[in-house]
């Protein structure tokens, strides 16, 4: 398929062609989010096997006007490196503003519908910043250092920041169970029973999404109170915000 014509190459540049290129063919795809992923050369569909699972929590979010930030946007310290999934997410959501934050200058990627910022997901007043300028994000994907810590520390930061109905997913969690590599220390364990892991964190709080059938005296933390689901698959983690207030079942004499 050619998508552009030999004259009108030789006007554009490479970056105007391939966003020429990604404009046409990423509205052909733009309701199957793992031809986006693939378009677009993400990690999200191949090397994983996200693209799938999103489309099933995010559907129902497609073509709203949505916020969404995503944390850690490839491409290490090269300034045009990364950027595809921001990318990928725009041509998905079409009435979406995208954002992204990376401890790099990323800033090379913004565009239309799409901004940058840079700054640490681990930084409390840099989060802040970001959220008190883009308003509250309806989506946050934490895609950003892995380190068990960095993530736990982000969702604790962040989700309290989501907005209600929102949702908050989680990619790489297979670094819970890395202590270290040949080049790094991801903070995980071999033992699965480890309290200090990002699985074993966010394990922590499925029982809070039952603390009203709880029969001893017990105060619900924000999580118990605004957590209502808890989706995991193979190495990712979807957690949907709203008022965790149904009631119990409890049937009383």
């Amino acid at each position: 398929m050619e998508i552009i014509k030999k004259p009108l190459r030789k006007l554009l540049s490479e970056r105007q062609r391939r966003d020429l290129r990604y404009k046409v063919l990423g509205t052909l795809h733009k309701n199957n989010l793992d031809k986006l992923a693939q378009l677009f050369e993400t990690d999200k569909f191949g090397s994983h096997f996200y693209t799938p699972h999103y489309q099933r929590h995010f559907q129902h979010l497609k073509d709203k006007p949505i916020n969404l930030l995503e944390i850690g946007i490839g491409g290490w310290n090269n300034p045009q490196g990364g950027g595809n999934s921001l990318r990928m997410w725009k041509a998905f959501f079409p009435q979406a503003n995208i954002y992204g934050i990376d401890i790099q200058d990323k800033s090379y990627h913004d565009e239309k519908r799409i901004k940058t910022f840079k700054g640490s997901q681990v930084d409390e007043k840099f989060l802040q910043s970001v959220i008190d300028e883009i308003g509250q994000p309806d989506i946050i994907i934490d895609d950003g250092s892995h380190y068990t810590h960095h993530v736990i520390e982000t969702f604790k930061l962040l989700f309290p920041l989501l907005k209600a109905d929102g949702i908050y997913a989680v990619e790489d969690l297979q670094t819970s169970y890395w202590h270290s590599t040949d080049d790094e220390d991801w903070n995980g364990s071999e033992d699965i029973s480890a309290k200090h892991t990002s699985m074993n964190f966010f394990k922590s709080l499925i029982d809070g999404l039952n603390f009203e059938e709880y029969r001893h005296e017990y105060n619900p933390n924000y999580f118990d109170e605004n957590i209502i689901g808890m989706h995991f698959y193979h190495n990712l983690l979807f957690i949907e915000k709203g008022l965790n207030n149904e009631g119990s079942n409890m049937v009383k004499k």
